[in-house]
């Protein structure tokens, strides 16, 4: 199989699902400009030459007209795939993203189906507060969207080829620093998270989760960049006698709550790390299910490694300090023991 970066694998799912389907069409800013990048971070990079400007459409900086049109031509019976510059941005769509696609099925009691894709990068990348904050909480508080945050390449292909058949709208995040360490938008501090991905067509399955890393002590779970944090982590730790298990949980809603759940039963412990700020962040959902749920497996108190409550900040060392580091998880971690 070959080998591929995130944004690759992005590629080459939208391409196959727009041969698939003529149904299929992209929307976004500068996602098909003649000799440009192929959007913000050169995901859609070729695809209008091969497709044409029907179908990879460039939009003004208008992301309230590109939601708009999106949920539109859902309803219409299209599949969009709408791209999101920066995952900031969604703010802008707030309206037809919580009040419009995620509740038309709902109030028309099913009769209308809105099947649209959200791109959305997040992720700290020395770039200020607004283009910086990873926003996943706040989608999965609404009900009605489903959200995906592919880690992988082979995963970063499935969930998107799962996104654009789905008949609900699904808000893809994808984080700056995994789409790959080359091309012309490679990020500093990017990792390289290349991987084997069939050419062929294939699905992963939306609302189940991956253990990458199976272990006894205690669970870890991660997403995105603090997946790959939390099994640096585990390294560590198991050079100290502790084998972290660590999960992937690769869909946000619906929740694998039950991969949590078991993993959680056999190790008596568990430490959630993400890039949101700690406050109302996604960490404290996982952390009430278990203690609702698993309760009385648990050893040790539940603890979030998460960033603190503030905006994330644009100077590179205190954006280091920022977001959640390995040493972090690893002393979190050891204090569990």
């Amino acid at each position: 199989m070959p080998q591929m970066s995130i944004a690759e694998a992005l590629r080459q799912a939208i391409r196959e699902e727009m041969i698939r389907d003529e149904r299929v069409f992209c929307i976004g800013e500068d996602i098909g400009i003649p000799g440009g990048f192929g959007g913000a971070f050169t995901v859609t990079q070729g695809l209008s030459a091969e497709f044409g400007h029907e179908r990879i459409l460039d939009t003004p900086i208008s992301e309230i007209g590109i939601a708009g049109v999106a949920v539109g031509a859902a309803i219409a019976g299209l599949r969009p795939i709408a791209d999101v510059q920066y995952g900031d941005f969604l703010f802008c769509m707030m309206d037809q993203l919580a009040n419009q696609a995620a509740k038309m099925t709902y109030m028309s009691g099913g009769t209308v189906k809105v099947p649209m894709v959200m791109r959305a990068p997040v992720g700290a990348t020395s770039r200020g507060s607004q283009h910086a904050q990873s926003l996943e909480a706040f989608f999965t508080h609404i009900p009605g969207l489903k959200v995906v945050a592919p880690a992988t390449a082979y995963d970063a292909k499935g969930l998107l080829k799962s996104a654009v058949r789905d008949d609900n709208p699904v808000l893809v995040f994808e984080h700056k620093l995994l789409y790959g360490s080359k091309g012309p938008r490679s990020e500093k501090g990017a990792l390289s998270p290349v991987g084997e991905v069939p050419d062929g067509d294939y699905t992963v399955p939306i609302g189940k989760g991956v253990i990458r890393r199976p272990g006894s002590d205690v669970t870890i779970v991660g997403k995105l960049l603090t997946m790959y944090r939390a099994l640096a982590a585990a390294d560590v730790l198991a050079e100290e006698g502790i084998e972290a298990e660590v999960i992937d949980p690769r869909t946000l809603v619906p929740l694998d709550k039950e991969l949590i759940l078991d993993s959680v039963k056999k190790t008596g412990r568990l430490v959630i790390v993400e890039e949101d700020n700690l406050t109302g962040g996604w960490a404290g959902d996982i952390a009430a299910i278990v203690a609702d749920e698993g309760f009385w497996w648990l050893d040790a108190p539940i603890k979030r490694v998460s960033a603190p409550d503030v905006p994330p900040p644009f100077a590179p060392v205190m954006e280091q300090f920022y977001v959640p580091s390995v040493e972090r998880v690893v002393e979190t971690v050891k204090a569990l023991f």
